[in-house]
């Protein structure tokens, strides 16, 4: 009973801070929200006995893409009266994604074919249950190839990221490594030339 309490409590304040992070017009404060979101499905993820995804959840999007995210954030120089001015003619269909994305879930998930009488609970695990050792065993053998599949995908958008990025400026100087390397000892250096001192014309 006290379980199911904490889950709707949590589920709770995730649906809160899930509304709040696309309906602030603030940037900063989105971001803030998410990490709260972060926080509370980690805390789901507790109460379903995944201590290793809970904790991956934290640390690496929380403390590390959160982290990141909100700093190019403040860092921008975002026009909040132009986002403002967007929002109320995006807000059509933003109601019309969100209501094909309730009707789909609720279509997946719902008392038809969801609920403790299609699926029965699962049985508590012993105190000496690693929940890390099962998902690498599940991971690295059932699922290999998916998960190495991911992986380059993975990669892919990474390098499709850098790629699109990438800008070279004509009007920027920038040295070239190969070529510094590739000089020779004479017409490729600069060669100092020794003056004789000339005395100082004294003016009358």
């Amino acid at each position: 009973m006290f379980e199911k309490i904490l889950f709707y409590i949590f589920s709770a304040i995730l649906v809160f801070a899930a509304t709040m992070v696309i309906t602030r017009r603030n940037p900063v404060h989105s971001a803030l929200f998410l990490v709260l979101a972060f926080f509370t499905s980690a805390v789901l993820w507790m109460l379903l006995e995944a201590e290793f995804l809970a904790i991956v959840l934290v640390l690496v999007y929380v403390g590390a893409v959160m982290v990141l995210f909100l700093f190019v954030v403040m860092m921008l120089d975002i026009d909040l009266a132009a986002m403002r001015a967007g929002f109320i003619s995006y807000l059509p269909v933003g109601i019309l994604v969100a209501a094909a994305m309730a009707v789909e879930m609720f279509l997946v998930v719902g008392p038809a074919r969801f609920g403790l009488d299609k699926f029965a609970a699962p049985a508590p695990h012993p105190a000496d249950y690693n929940n890390t050792e099962e998902l690498g065993s599940v991971l690295y053998t059932v699922y290999m190839y998916p998960f190495e599949i991911a992986a380059v995908i993975l990669l892919v958008g990474i390098i499709a990221a850098i790629r699109l990025t990438l800008r070279r400026r004509p009007d920027t100087k920038y040295l070239d490594p190969a070529e510094q390397v590739l000089v020779k000892a004479g017409p490729d250096r600069v060669r100092v030339v020794k003056m004789a001192s000339e005395k100082k014309m004294e003016l009358k």
